[in-house]
């Protein structure tokens, strides 16, 4: 599994199958298909993926969080056009 240290940055992704993953400063997103078939790939994919989920709640953990994120502030810009 390629170095994706959850909310580190605003441009890291990983690919698991066809599931997507995101990283960003304040959030982890996935999106996307993953079909863990009954083989050693569906195997190596279980095991990335649970690698990627255990990461990421081991950084959740080391941190004080709100009850909730706040959402980010809507900017309004002028149309370019």
């Amino acid at each position: 599994m390629s170095k994706f240290t959850p909310f580190s940055d605003e441009s890291a992704t990983l690919t698991i199958g066809k599931l997507n993953v995101e990283n960003r400063l304040d959030r982890v997103s996935l999106f996307g298909d993953l079909d863990l078939t009954l083989d050693q790939r569906g195997l190596e994919q279980a095991k990335t993926l649970q690698s990627l989920l255990n990461r990421v709640v081991e950084e959740l953990e080391s941190r004080t969080l709100p009850a909730v994120l706040a959402a980010p502030p809507v900017v309004k810009v002028d149309n370019p056009f």
